[in-house]
C-alpha cells in the first residue's frame, strides 16, 4: 500500500522553493525517490527535508 511522503526545499531566508508530495511503498523507497527528485531539480545542495506520513524525518540537509 502506497503512503504519501512530503519533500520540502528552502532558501536560507526560509522561502519554500519546492513543496511536493509523492507516493512510495515504504521509507526506503521514499528516501530514494526523494533523493532522485532533489537531483532532478538540482536542489540536492539546498536546505531540504523529506518526511513520512507519521512525521519521521527521512532526509535532511542544511
Amino acid at each position: 500500500m502506497s503512503r504519501i511522503y512530503k519533500l520540502t526545499v528552502f532558501e536560507p531566508s526560509g522561502e519554500k522553493l519546492l513543496d511536493e508530495s509523492f507516493k512510495a511503498e515504504n521509507d526506503e523507497q521514499a528516501k530514494e525517490l526523494g533523493q532522485n527528485l532533489l537531483k532532478e531539480k538540482n536542489y540536492q545542495d539546498q536546505t531540504h527535508r523529506c518526511t513520512s506520513p507519521s512525521g519521521t524525518l527521512l532526509l535532511f540537509h542544511r
